[in-house]
């Protein structure tokens, strides 16, 4: 499993999808990537989804989420 806290990327006002997305191609089949984010990462979640990529959303309140993206097996 990868983890990319993207809250301190945005928050020093960067963008962090070519390090998701370098985690999530680096992941073998079934293994998971968690981002944890200061949104919902919606685009993301279509982006990674139309890979083939499920995921799984949790509300961790105070504005944080976590998205853990499954790539398949």
């Amino acid at each position: 499993m990868a983890t990319v806290d993207a809250r301190p990327i945005i928050a020093s006002g960067d963008e962090p999808f070519e390090t998701i997305m370098a985690a999530a191609g680096a992941l073998d089949d079934g293994e998971e990537l968690v981002v944890l984010a200061p949104f919902e990462p919606v685009p993301l979640e279509g982006v990674l989804s139309s890979q083939g990529f499920s995921y799984e959303v949790e509300d961790l309140g105070d504005g944080d989420w976590r998205v853990t993206f499954r790539r398949p097996s």
